[in-house]
């Protein structure tokens, strides 16, 4: 018996057309954030005199260092996240496969955030 839907009726419920705009969009802002925190990370480390920790320390106990380091340390993993999350999301055509994956990822990247974050703070408030 054949169905006679018009397009937009066969392609209701097919596909994230909801979320997918809003990942988009958060790739696209942290990649233009990475830009020049990036800069900001490469240049600073650059200028540093020596690569000893007391002079690392030093330079992140400085209030808008460790502010930028936390931001371009958000702005890397989110960036990173998304982007797997997109490559898992087009490649991975198993479904318990692709959940697991999009749970490590999300998983592996908050810890690896969570940890980077608590490890700049914990330095940056030790002097």
């Amino acid at each position: 018996m054949p169905r006679y839907r018009s397009p937009i009726a066969r392609a209701r419920g097919l596909g994230p057309a909801r979320t997918g705009l809003h990942d988009w969009w958060r790739q696209r802002l942290t990649a233009v954030a990475l830009i020049p925190l990036g800069l900001w990370f490469t240049f600073s480390l650059a200028m540093l005199p020596t690569a000893s920790y007391p002079a690392v320390v030093a330079w992140l106990q400085a209030p808008w260092n460790s502010l930028l380091l936390l931001s371009f340390i958000v702005s890397v993993c989110c960036h990173s996240m998304l982007g797997l999350q997109t490559v898992v999301e087009d490649y991975v055509h198993g479904s318990e496969l692709k959940l697991a994956c999009l749970l490590g990822i999300k998983l592996g990247f908050s810890f690896l955030a969570l940890t980077a974050i608590y490890a700049t703070l914990r330095i940056a408030l030790a002097g």
